[in-house]
């Protein structure tokens, strides 16, 4: 008896022609993305080759680590924009930001409006070694103010791996969450990986980021996709259409 497998897909040749990007780091020399504008081209350009048809670009926000405003982010887009005008690359992007939730983003939370990547939804991240004290007031406290959290890369939080109820809290506590796509190539390791099956599995995912920062990350877009709920990642690639404008 003959068993026929189906092989598994490259990363690339799933994003079509019409995904919109929410999460990338290609703006110059802002944050730890693009350090120049030559960079920022060379993103934009290999991006478009895989079918990325719009980008919104989201440099961090971390006042203790990169501390970035509103306004110091759309001034680097502008100037951005025209330097790549310049060079006849007119690619459809906008600014937003990838913000910090710590105690400081609490207080900024108050002080000012939001860069969104739409409407009302927000990009948030949290360390990697432990998630902030006051989570859920943070996140309540976006929700009462109007927005909408997308939490970045849920899979990469480690300190949840052996704690998968609270991936389900943070669901039902209103949070959306966005897939970084390296992590079904095994990207970031083979642990993190099996996180990302189990929530695509679970259909966990929302949304769906590149979260690209340099040319090791567009490479790893030549690599075979590790899953077998392709269907259920397909479908959250194109709910990114939500974010096209």
């Amino acid at each position: 008896m003959f068993l026929f497998f189906k092989p598994k897909p490259v990363l690339k040749d799933l994003l079509a022609d019409s995904f919109v990007d929410i999460h990338s780091h290609i703006l110059p020399g802002i944050d730890d993305g693009a350090k120049n504008i030559q960079q920022t081209s060379d993103l934009i350009k290999s991006l478009e080759g895989f079918g990325v048809s719009q980008f919104v670009t989201t440099p961090h926000i971390s006042h203790y680590i990169w501390d970035n405003s509103p306004q110091t982010i759309l001034n680097t887009y502008a100037e951005t924009k025209s330097l790549l005008e310049r060079d006849n690359i007119n690619p459809p992007f906008k600014a937003a930001a990838e913000y910090f939730m710590d105690d400081w983003f609490e207080k900024h939370l108050k002080a000012e409006k939001l860069l969104t990547l739409k409407d009302n939804y927000v990009l948030v991240e949290m360390s990697y070694m432990n998630a902030p004290l006051e989570l859920y007031k943070i996140l309540f406290d976006l929700q009462v103010a109007g927005y909408i959290p997308v939490l970045a890369h849920p899979e990469r939080y480690i300190f949840y791996h052996k704690k998968f109820n609270e991936y389900e809290k943070l669901k039902r506590a209103g949070c959306k969450f966005q897939l970084n796509l390296l992590s079904i190539v095994g990207y970031y390791g083979g642990e993190i990986t099996k996180i990302t099956e189990e929530l695509l599995k679970k259909g966990m995912y929302d949304f769906a980021g590149t979260d690209v920062h340099h040319a090791k990350h567009i490479k790893a877009f030549d690599e075979k996709v590790n899953s077998k709920n392709i269907s259920n990642l397909k479908e959250v690639i194109a709910n990114n259409t939500f974010f096209k404008f």
